[in-house]
């Protein structure tokens, strides 16, 4: 992706979402100029991976196959093995109507996806094979807490304010309908290095062509601005 249209996108997503009444804290307004000013108190956003995350899959066609996505709170996979600290993750995307975020289950996460508002979020289900491959199997999931069981492939429409769990290796694919869609995640821990598989070979993070500067830095862009990475005592 060209870092002109990364910057496009953050400006459209925070109209989006201050017309939606969703505040984001306050690292997500940094300059790169402000990170490069940061010491070791700012050590659990870089190390967990905190703040703005817009991804082409690697696939060079955002409008069509992309997603934009904040990580609000995060722990680290450290955290769930011990079932101490932070072992939950919450985080804000923005789903454009018609794009589609490609086939993918998490080997641990279990998450509940969320419509926090605009459009009709369209969600597309199988189960995931021993070789991790499509299953003919039928799906059964919860939707805000009532059972359903659909067949594979089958969508789920989610309007604002529904919600379904998705719980390891179930693969899915998602999309907004109608309009963009504001979409909410709530989960356990998220290892967005390793914890993501993809049905084809994609990448996770896009490969940056830098055709004008920053407005706000991704979490890929982190180890290049951010040079303090000693732990907060």
């Amino acid at each position: 992706m060209k870092r002109s249209e990364i910057n496009t996108t953050l400006r459209s997503a925070q109209q989006f979402l201050g017309a939606h009444q969703f505040h984001l804290p306050p690292f997500a307004a940094w300059t790169p100029d402000e990170w490069r000013t940061k010491g070791p108190e700012v050590h659990e956003i870089a190390e967990n991976q905190l703040g703005w995350d817009i991804t082409d899959f690697g696939l060079g066609d955002f409008q069509r196959r992309g997603l934009l996505l904040f990580t609000v709170r995060n722990g680290r996979p450290a955290n769930l093995q011990a079932m101490q600290g932070k072992v939950y993750a919450e985080k804000i995307m923005i789903a454009e109507a018609g794009q589609v975020t490609p086939w993918h289950f998490h080997w641990q996460k279990t998450e509940d996806i969320i419509n926090r508002g605009g459009g009709t979020l369209v969600v597309q289900l199988r189960n995931s094979s021993k070789d991790e491959q499509f299953a003919d199997s039928e799906i059964t999931v919860s939707l805000d807490g009532v059972t359903r069981t659909i067949k594979a492939g089958g969508m789920v429409k989610l309007s604002p304010g529904e919600s379904i769990t998705l719980p390891p290796r179930l693969y899915h694919s998602f999309w907004g309908e109608g309009s963009r869609v504001l979409v909410g995640e709530v989960s356990m821990v998220n290892d967005d290095r390793l914890d993501n598989q993809f049905l084809e070979p994609l990448g996770r993070f896009p490969q940056i062509v830098e055709d004008e500067p920053p407005l706000h830095l991704l979490t890929v862009d982190y180890p290049n601005y951010y040079r303090n990475t000693a732990a907060v005592s």
